[in-house]
């Protein structure tokens, strides 16, 4: 089934600041005219999404379950301090909204690669997302190890394709964020599942507070998701992503029902 894009509930790409060159695609199926203009999406999908319990992932599950076929979703427990924190909030959304929940763990992340991120490594640095010191919390190479895992996953579900919510604040420290990695993953994972396993990645020409934006119209609770990478009981409100959070909701006009230490 293909469908107007203009008529999914008034949502346009252009809408939401995606470029000329959008992520709203299986890679091929988003129709542009000569001048830039989107036309239709394929939109019969099935879909398995990756899901952390945070914000970004949370509202790719809502958008994608009002428009495409989602079989399940999928997390990972690789040893970051904040998983303990994340994964309940994951399961909570699958739950009210009737859909499987996997997870999978991944302990020799934590066991043998070096990041702050994880409970193996050093303190969250705090200040803004986009600083350097950020790129303390970097795992190496993880997308690329849960994407294939994933595509794995989605070719013996049946599914079609992944869903992935990078967008564009994930840009500036995560490599494995960026299209020049993630446009020439999406064709080793075409081409190497039997399958020809897809790669959505629908927020990536995005910024978090468009991110939230669109949830908020979806109905999504923001308050049963999280953020923090310290994990602690509360948000810090100091972290990089605690201090993105509140930015987001702050640009995007929507409350934020966040409990923060500060």
């Amino acid at each position: 089934m293909r469908i107007p894009v203009n008529s999914i509930n008034g949502w346009h790409p252009m809408s939401l600041g995606l470029s000329s060159d959008p992520m709203f695609r299986c890679d091929e199926e988003t129709s542009l005219s000569s001048t830039g203009e989107a036309t239709e999406v394929e939109l019969s999908k099935k879909l398995i999404v990756l899901l952390s319990g945070g914000l970004d992932s949370t509202t790719l599950l809502y958008f994608l379950h009002a428009h495409h076929q989602v079989v399940g979703s999928l997390s990972f427990d690789y040893g970051s301090k904040h998983n303990h924190r994340e994964l309940p909030m994951a399961a909570y959304h699958c739950e009210r909204l009737g859909l499987e929940h996997t997870v999978i763990s991944m302990n020799f992340i934590n066991d043998y690669f070096q990041s702050d991120l994880l409970q193996s490594g050093g303190a969250i640095p705090e200040g803004h997302y986009a600083a350097q010191n950020m790129k303390q919390t970097v795992v190496p190479a993880r997308n690329a190890i849960m994407l294939s895992i994933a595509a794995g996953f989605a070719q013996s579900q049946g599914a079609e394709a992944i869903a992935y919510g990078a967008h564009t604040g994930d840009h500036a420290i995560y490599r494995d964020c960026r299209e020049e990695f993630l446009r020439p993953m999406a064709e080793a994972l075409r081409e190497g599942t039997e399958s020809a396993i897809e790669l959505l990645r629908p927020f990536v020409t995005m910024d978090k507070a468009a991110i939230v934006k669109q949830g908020s119209a979806l109905g999504v609770d923001y308050a049963q998701t999280w953020s923090c990478y310290k994990g602690e009981l509360l948000h810090c409100g100091r972290c990089g992503t605690c201090v993105e959070r509140k930015e987001a909701f702050l640009l995007a006009g929507v409350a934020d029902p966040t409990s923060y230490q500060k």
